[in-house]
C-alpha cells in the first residue's frame, strides 16, 4: 500500500502541532538540571607496561611516580609489591605466580600498601602469607585490615619484661627462661629439635590465656601438617593461628610472610593480649629475600645476601615486646629459628639473628647424638632479659645446675682418656650424668613449673645418682605422682614469686625421697605402680 507524503494527508489525521514554547522550556530545564548537578570526581588511572618477567619478579616501566611498598595490579587478581625504584623502571616482587603475567601486559597502580586482616577471627585458622584462608571452613569475615609494615613502637611505649612466659621444658625454663617480650632465638643443625620445642612452648600455652601463631616460612606442607596435627590433639588449636607460606609458594609470599603474622600479632596485643610468635624459620625467610634480592639485579654482599639484610630481620623483630599502656598493654613474645650448618655460629645470618634477639637456645648436634632431648646446650644458651622474669625458687635451682653440669663435661672429657680416677671424681660423674639425664623429656609433654622444680633439686640432691635411664625414668614420674598429691607447697611458691629456702628445699627432697623409695619397694614386691609413670 502507498503511503502518501506528508502535505497530502489531511489537517486531521497529523495529530496537534507541539508548541515550540513549550520545546523550547523543557530543553533548557534539563540544561540547567545538568548544569546544577554537581560534577562527577575524576578517576585517575596510572597504567604501566611489563617490559620484563622473571621467577617471581617483574619489571616495569611507565609508572613514575610509584612509590616503595607500593601495590600493583597486574589484572587476574595476580598483585605485586614496588621494590625498587629506578629512572626508568621499576623493580616489583610478585605475590602470585609469574606464569600469569606476560610481557607487554598492563599494569595498574592502586595507591595502598600490603595489608592482612588481623582480629581474632583468625584464630584456629590456618592461612597464607596474605592472610587468606587455607583450610575448609570458609572466609576469614573479618573486616579489620593493618599493614604488614609497621614502625615499631617507641621506648616510651615498652615495659620492661618481668612475667615468664613458661615453656615447659626443664632445661629451658630453669637454665634459659623466657619472659613475656622477649625475643628468644632457637638456632641449630638441622634435625635437632628447633621446631620441637617451638610447639612445645605453644602446647603449654593451653590454659594460660596466651594467644600463639606460627609461621611457617618455606617449609614443606607434610612438616605443616604434622605441626597443625599436633597443636589440635593438644587443644590449642583455637588459640592459635597457624600461617604457612611453603616451599611450593612464590618466594614473594614467603618474603612477606613473617611481617603479616607481625602484624596479626600486633593486633591482638593492642588488644591487651599476651601472643607468642614462631617464626620457623628464617633461614629461609633470609634465602627467599636473597633470591628477589639477586633476580633484580642488587648487588650483592657477605654469602650473596644484600646489604640491607640485616635491617630486613631488625626492623621485623623489633616489634616484638612488652607494651605500655599507650600501645595497649599487651606482649608479643617472638621465637624466631634458624638453621646453621656443621654447628656453624658464626655464619652471618644467625650471627644477625644473635645480635638482633635477646639470647639464643642453642641445640647441639653433639647431645643429639648422645640421645640427649631437648638438646640444649646451656654453655652456649643464655637468656639475657628472662632471669628477672624467672620463678625465683626456679632461679636459685639454675645457678647450681649450670655449674653441676659444666664441670661434669670437663671431666667426662677428661675420663676419656681412661686414667684412673678417685672416688671424689666418680661422685661428681655420677652425679653429672644424672642431672644432665634429668634433663630429658620428651616431646610434646610440658611439664608444670613446681614438677620441674621437684625434679631437679631431686637430682641435684643425689636421688638419682647411679640409676639407669629406664630407673629415672620410673623414678621422675613417682616424683610428679606425688607432687599432685601433695604438692600444693611447691604450687603456691612458684605461683606467688616466694624464695626457695632451705625448709622448702628439705621438704621437697623428703617428698622426692619418700616417692622413690616408694616406688622402689613396690617394684621389689612386685606390685603395680597405682599413678603409673608420666615420664
Amino acid at each position: 500500500m502507498a503511503c502518501k507524503p506528508f502535505w497530502t494527508t489531511p489537517e486531521h489525521e497529523r495529530g496537534a502541532p507541539v508548541p515550540h514554547d513549550s520545546l523550547r522550556d523543557g530543553t533548557d530545564d534539563l540544561l540547567q538540571a545538568v548544569l546544577d548537578a554537581p560534577a562527577p570526581k575524576p578517576h585517575l588511572s596510572e597504567i604501566g607496561t611489563v617490559a620484563e618477567i622473571g621467577d617471581g619478579i617483574a619489571i616495569v616501566t611507565g609508572l613514575a611516580r610509584a612509590l616503595v611498598d607500593e601495590v600493583l595490579d597486574f589484572g587476574g587478581g595476580l598483585s605485586g609489591i614496588v621494590f625498587d625504584l629506578e629512572q626508568d623502571r621499576l623493580g616489583v616482587v610478585l605475590l602470585g605466580p609469574s606464569e600469569a603475567v606476560a610481557p607487554g601486559a598492563d599494569v595498574r597502580r592502586t595507591g595502598r600498601v600490603v595489608s592482612v586482616p588481623v582480629g581474632s577471627r583468625l584464630l584456629g585458622r590456618v592461612v597464607d602469607g596474605l592472610g587468606r584462608p587455607r583450610d575448609d571452613r570458609g572466609p576469614i569475615g573479618s573486616d579489620l585490615f593493618r599493614p604488614i609494615e609497621v614502625d615499631a613502637p617507641g621506648i616510651l611505649d615498652r615495659r620492661p619484661v618481668t612475667r615468664p612466659l613458661a615453656t615447659g621444658l626443664k632445661a629451658i625454663d630453669a637454665a634459659v627462661p623466657v619472659g613475656m617480650g622477649q625475643r628468644e632465638l632457637i638456632v641449630g643443625d638441622r634435625q635437632t629439635g628447633k621446631t620441637s620445642i617451638a610447639i612445645d612452648a605453644i602446647l603449654n600455652q593451653k590454659d594460660t590465656g596466651v594467644l600463639c601463631i606460627y609461621c611457617a616460612i618455606g617449609q614443606r606442607g607434610d612438616a605443616v601438617a604434622k605441626v597443625i596435627g599436633a597443636l589440635r590433639d593438644g587443644g590449642v588449636m583455637e588459640n592459635t593461628i597457624v600461617m604457612s607460606a611453603g616451599d611450593e609458594e612464590t618466594p614473594g609470599q614467603a618474603y612477606v610472610a613473617p611481617y603479616a603474622a607481625m602484624s596479626m600479632a600486633e593486633a591482638l596485643a593492642a588488644d591487651g593480649r599476651d601472643v607468642l610468635i614462631v617464626l620457623d624459620d628464617l633461614t629461609r625467610h633470609a634465602h627467599s629475600y636473597r633470591e628477589l634480592s639477586l633476580l633484580l639485579r642488587r648487588p650483592p654482599g657477605r654469602e650473596a645476601f644484600p646489604g640491607d639484610i640485616f635491617y630486613v630481620h631488625a626492623r621485623l623483630l623489633e616489634r616484638a615486646g612488652q607494651f605500655g599502656p599507650g600501645a595497649g598493654g599487651g606482649s608479643i613474645t617472638a621465637l624466631p629459628v634458624v638453621e646453621t650448618q656443621a654447628a656453624n655460629l658464626s655464619a652471618y645470618i644467625p650471627t644477625n639473628l644473635i645480635s638482633i634477639t635477646d639470647g639464643q637456645i642453642y641445640l647441639s648436634p653433639r647431645l643429639v647424638r648422645k640421645n640427649q632431648f631437648p638438646a640444649v646446650d646451656l654453655g652456649v644458651s643464655v637468656s639475657r632479659v628472662g632471669g628477672k622474669a624467672q620463678a625465683p625458687a626456679l632461679r636459685e635451682v639454675a645457678g647450681n645446675l649450670r655449674v653441676t653440669l659444666s664441670q661434669f663435661e670437663e671431666l667426662e672429657e677428661f675420663a676419656r682418656f681412661g686414667t684412673r680416677l678417685d672416688d671424689e671424681t666418680r661422685a661428681r660423674l655420677s652425679r653429672g650424668a644424672a642431672v644432665r639425664a634429668a634433663l630429658r623429656q620428651p616431646e610434646r609433654e610440658p611439664m608444670p613449673a613446681s614438677d620441674q622444680l621437684a625434679v631437679l633439686i631431686a637430682a641435684m640432691e643425689g636421688l638419682f645418682d647411679g640409676m639407669d635411664e629406664p630407673a629415672l625414668a620410673a623414678a621422675t614420674g613417682a616424683i610428679r605422682a606425688a607432687l599432685r598429691d601433695d604438692g600444693d607447697a611447691a604450687r603456691e611458691m612458684i605461683a606467688s614469686g616466694r624464695r626457695l629456702d632451705d625448709q622448702d628445699r628439705a621438704r621437697i627432697v623428703d617428698l622426692a625421697r619418700a616417692a622413690i623409695g616408694e616406688r622402689g619397694q613396690m617394684n621389689a614386691e612386685g606390685r603395680e605402680d597405682p599413678h603409673g609413670s608420666d615420664a
